[in-house]
């Protein structure tokens, strides 16, 4: 494939001219003033909590762990996914599929990119509750960008501390409710008929605040048949019983009716017409309905001096109806429509303690979590877009219970140790109340447990340059998903099933140049065993088997500067080899020393900035390079390398108790054809999801606070 102007994005390598500019920018800014006569950033240094559970500045921890905050979320960003604030984190890949049918690609440091939908091998939280079931599945989809405050992005051996299938960490934390009655209002449209509408009140009165936010998106879509509608919902409410005390409760709500799905391509069909929909798309009219209700509880109380209690609770709700792209009708089939009507909740209990031992400061944390999950998981034949017979009933059931530890001290002046250790219990339970002839018994359950270590220490060579090192194994169990069907076709599920298991390594520098300059390098490596991967995919099933081993090593580089003269730049390259040690395919076919699919190897994001205080304008540009890459095991095929621009441009004004943010965005600005993402290993080679043209949006955000 060839870009407009007939550069090549097949080879592998960075077109020059992206790499010149994102350089040339780079340095014409840093040439306007030195670092040094800028004061330094609260955004440079940020303060964290998802490494160790304790809240500290980024800088000290040795962890790979980058912060986003509110303005890097919503600033000329309509709000909508979390692909379009998470460019300037290293090692984490998003990728907007275009089809919000099937969410976001997430994955981090290769974990996660094999996910057919929804995201598997990162773990999702907001405000600590978890996004991701037990069984390892989570959704983007629920995160209100709205009332964010701030996005943590953890990657290596301490994501791990967070259980199951943390292979990296994304955690949203919201704002507090004002301190002053606020309303505010959200407008934006774009390309392809999109549009957005939101508002939002709060406010605090004594020691009780409460806010309530909703907001509606909705787009026509880029490609044929990928209709969305999106209505979400959140509110919290804060009481500060005393000084000591804080209870908050949080409820998110969640309508996604009848979203189109357009399925992948070929790349027959993808030079034909990206836009088009897949085979099957309109015949079986694909789509998904999604209804989510939760309700979170937390409160945390200070026992002294030394000692601090958090308690969180949590239950929800979730409906799914998705139609799929073949009928199901076959007498073994589980249906061409998937109806699951899902429960959940769970607990969790935190005690942290900070005090001093041998002349240094020691933070230790216990903590259990326990969360579970039951749902009624009916299919039905697809009949032309309607849902027919039954053929699948069976009440699903995953809980995992888990204990961990984690201590951090200062053993010495200029050296920090940091480690910690997560047990971890899953449990799968089926019990199929759909037996006939044709489809016998399926019930049956699997108990996987495993134990997480990781330790680190940390190195202050100076005040403003840490170097760090850190080790780490991991765990990902199977999710319902694959767990369906044995690869043999004999009743019953496939719990002969592994966990795949994970050794990772970890060393990198974090330096503080100057007063208005940070800079991160990270080493990885990562072998994993009992890799997870699908096996056949025939008659409307697809199995899966532990198949491989892996090796994943890279490294990550994160540069933020305060240039001067009203510049700021951000650059994000991320380098990772990726490949199959040991693979054999079911055929008996040799794939080690292959790539492992949906992983690119190189991906380079940069971004400048310009902000006039005395106006309030603000404009930008941006720009990404990614690597081609391959679409499944054999290697048979690769998705072409691609460089990207963005522009973006608004004001900031503040006038009393008055915000007005008016902006204007337009991406892809060369109008280059690509695909976005990649359906790794999909059947009948319907790999590709092709990206938007060149697409824009404008909007404005407003506030009063009264």
């Amino acid at each position: 494939m060839k870009r407009r102007d007939g550069a090549n994005l097949n080879d592998g390598t960075m077109p020059r001219a992206a790499l010149a500019l994102m350089l040339a920018t780079w340095g014409s800014a840093q040439a306007q003033q030195p670092v040094a006569a800028q004061p330094r950033s609260s955004e440079l240094d940020p303060v964290t909590v998802s490494a160790t559970r304790i809240e500290q500045r980024s800088f000290d921890v040795p962890v790979a762990i980058d912060s986003i905050g509110d303005d890097a979320i919503r600033e000329h960003r309509p709000g909508v996914n979390l692909s379009e604030s998470l460019g300037r984190v290293p090692g984490i890949y998003v990728q907007n599929r275009q089809n919000f049918a099937q969410d976001l690609q997430v994955s981090s440091r290769g974990f996660g990119a094999r996910a057919a939908f929804g995201v598997r091998g990162v773990r999702l939280l907001q405000d600590g509750i978890p996004f991701t079931a037990p069984d390892g599945q989570g959704q983007t989809g629920l995160f209100d960008l709205e009332t964010a405050e701030r996005i943590e992005v953890l990657r290596g051996p301490f994501a791990a501390l967070y259980g199951n299938s943390s292979g990296g960490l994304v955690t949203v934390l919201t704002g507090d409710p004002p301190r002053r009655p606020t309303w505010r209002a959200t407008a934006s449209a774009g390309s392809w008929g999109s549009w957005k509408l939101g508002v939002g009140f709060g406010g605090t009165i004594g020691a009780v605040g409460a806010r309530v936010d909703a907001s509606r998106f909705e787009t026509e879509g880029y490609r044929d048949h990928s209709r969305t509608r999106r209505d979400l919902a959140s509110a919290r409410l804060v009481w500060a019983a005393d000084p000591d005390s804080r209870f908050a409760l949080d409820a998110t709500l969640l309508d996604q009716p009848d979203t189109q799905d357009p399925l992948g391509l070929t790349r027959q069909q993808l030079e034909q017409d990206p836009k088009q929909a897949g085979v099957g798309a309109a015949a079986f009219d694909t789509r998904k309905s999604v209804g989510h209700r939760q309700l979170g509880l937390s409160w945390e109380r200070r026992l002294g001096p030394k000692d601090t209690l958090k308690l969180r609770g949590y239950v929800g709700d979730r409906q799914v109806t998705q139609f799929l792209a073949f009928s199901g009708a076959a007498a073994s089939s589980s249906g061409g429509v998937v109806d699951l009507d899902r429960g959940f909740g769970g607990t969790s209990l935190q005690w942290t303690r900070s005090t001093v031992l041998g002349g240094g400061r020691l933070d230790f944390t216990l903590g259990v979590d326990y969360d579970r999950m039951q749902e009624r998981r009916r299919g039905y034949v697809n009949d032309s877009g309607v849902a027919g017979a039954l053929r699948r009933n069976e009440l699903d059931t995953a809980s995992s219970f888990d204990q961990y530890a984690i201590a951090e001290w200062w053993f010495a002046p200029a050296w920090k140790l940091s480690g910690g250790a997560r047990r971890s219990a899953v449990a799968f339970d089926v019990s199929d109340d759909f037996v006939t002839a044709a489809n016998p018994d399926d019930s049956g359950s699997r108990r996987y447990s495993a134990t997480s270590p990781v330790i680190g220490l940390l190195y202050a060579l100076t005040e403003t340059l840490n170097l760090y090192a850190s080790a780490g194994r991991g765990f990902e169990t199977p999710t319902f998903a694959e767990l369906a069907y044995r690869p043999d076709g004999l009743p019953g599920l496939n719990f002969a099933l592994e966990p795949s298991r994970s050794t990772n390594y970890e060393a990198g520098v974090k330096w503080l140049l100057g007063d208005a300059t940070r800079l991160n390098l990270a080493l990885f490596r990562t072998t994993t065993r009992n890799d997870i991967v699908p096996d056949v995919n025939a008659g409307g099933r697809t199995t899966f088997r532990n198949a491989a081993r892996t090796v994943r090593r890279g490294f990550e580089l994160g540069l933020e500067s305060e240039l001067g003269a009203g510049f700021t730049g951000w650059l994000a390259w991320t380098w990772v080899d990726a490949e199959f040690r040991d693979y054999l395919s079911t055929s008996g076919v040799d794939l080690s020393g292959n790539a492992i699919p949906g992983v690119p190897k190189s991906s380079l994001y940069a971004e400048l900035a310009w902000r006039h205080a005395p106006s309030g304008f603000v404009t930008g540009v941006d720009g990404r390079w990614n690597a081609r890459v391959a679409v499944d095991d054999a290697n048979s095929e690769r998705a072409g390398s691609y460089a990207v621009f963005g522009w973006r441009a608004g004001f900031d004004w503040r006038l009393g108790g008055w915000r007005l943010a008016p902006f204007v965005r337009i991406d892809n600005l060369t109008d280059t054809r690509y695909v976005g993402s990649v359906i790794v290993n999909a059947a009948n080679g319907r790999y590709y999801e092709p990206a938007p043209r060149r697409a824009w949006v404008a909007g404005a955000r407003a506030s009063y606070a009264f």
